[in-house]
């Protein structure tokens, strides 16, 4: 199958069209769009990472590989527990996004767009940005005031142009203005692309000996966490296992979207989350999806605070992974999935450690103080 006979597809209204033409959301309804082909396990002898899988991803062109994908997996005894730890946060650019900016500015590129544009508060940002560079694309990232000064820093090393805004959803108004026929909005929080390139994650677990039960990860607009869900399910279809794991999705108590869909109300406490950025979505367009795949996987939605994931961290730094303070929600999550019943003692589970702390040493020199 080649990019010119797969299709976007959106699942709301059903409208359908070639991936050789470039849609960031349905046309006809607004709503998210997938992509229709055949993914199939046929991993390439002798490549590792995201490319070993192309036979499973969405059939674009020549890609734009940094490496990515192929990260360690280290599995730690955390109070009877067995944690498989997948340090995302060494992949090419330092966060689990090289995956998903591999296939869109992939997909750019064969398109023939020159200009790229995107809105995010840091790692997206930094990805897009060194894959769009290879390809010669200027690239300009809309970014808040907020963002950590280290991740604006290496968007503009990196060659971009930096836009800022006064909050993350003023800046997602503000890329609005940048788009036309011309420019590839990269849309990450609605962008499947990056859905399909996190199923690799799942894909790399499973072939290292992954066969748990539970998956905690944290969830922004949610793309990883449908990512690694659809994954487990591709290998549930191609009889490679037998169930899917477990979704236990972490969100702050600050911005919690999915938590209130699942539970009907709000988070009752009043503390502050806003040491883990990557995860302030308060829109995810897939909303509904994200309730669905938690449900349906058995699953569930923990909340996590500052408190919460300055302590993970502590614990993380400590045994020797160097993350940023989102990579730490699920971390701090484990133990009150476990009060809650989620988890028990002899489980196996799946954590993703996406994101590198060297981006934040702002925050980390903050923490020494406290």
């Amino acid at each position: 199958m080649t990019a010119d006979t797969s299709m976007w597809y959106c699942p709301k209204c059903g409208f359908v069209d070639s991936l050789r033409k470039y849609f960031w959301r349905c046309p006809k309804c607004g709503g998210p769009l997938d992509i229709m082909y055949r993914p199939r396990w046929e991993p390439i002898e002798g490549r590792r990472g995201m490319m070993r899988y192309l036979k499973a991803l969405p059939p674009i062109g020549a890609h734009v590989t940094l490496g990515e994908g192929g990260t360690p997996t280290i599995v730690r005894d955390v109070a009877g527990i067995k944690v498989w730890f997948k340090l995302e946060y060494l992949n090419p650019t330092g966060s689990f996004k090289d995956r998903g900016a591999s296939l869109a500015i992939s997909l750019a590129s064969e398109l023939g767009f020159e200009r790229v544009v995107e809105d995010t508060s840091g790692n997206t940002g930094i990805a897009v940005t060194a894959y769009s560079r290879i390809r010669g694309l200027d690239v300009t990232i809309v970014m808040p005031e907020t963002a950590p000064q280290g991740k604006k820093i290496l968007c503009k090393l990196l060659g971009a142009n930096i836009i800022e805004a006064k909050s993350r959803g003023r800046a997602a108004k503000k890329v609005m203005d940048l788009i036309n026929s011309k420019t590839f909005y990269v849309a990450h929080t609605w962008s499947p692309l990056f859905i399909e390139a996190a199923k690799t994650l799942a894909y790399e677990v499973y072939e290292n000996g992954f066969r748990g039960n539970a998956v905690i990860v944290p969830v922004g607009s949610g793309g990883l966490m449908l990512g690694i869900y659809r994954g487990f399910r591709d290998l549930v279809n191609w009889g490679l296992l037998d169930c899917i794991p477990k979704i236990i999705a972490v969100q702050g108590t600050s911005v919690a979207p999915l938590y209130e869909e699942v539970h009907g109300s709000p988070p009752s406490t009043t503390t502050s989350s806003d040491l883990a950025d990557g995860i302030m979505v308060p829109n995810p367009p897939r909303l509904k999806e994200l309730k669905e795949t938690v449900l349906e996987s058995r699953g569930d939605v923990v909340l996590v605070d500052n408190d919460d994931i300055v302590g993970a961290l502590r614990e993380l730094l400590h045994s020797g992974f160097i993350v940023e303070p989102t990579s730490a929600a699920p971390y701090a999550a484990l133990v009150k999935a476990v009060e809650a019943g989620l988890i028990g003692r002899g489980d196996e589970v799946l954590i993703p450690l996406t994101g590198s702390g060297l981006k934040t040493l702002k925050i980390f020199e903050a923490l020494l103080s406290t």
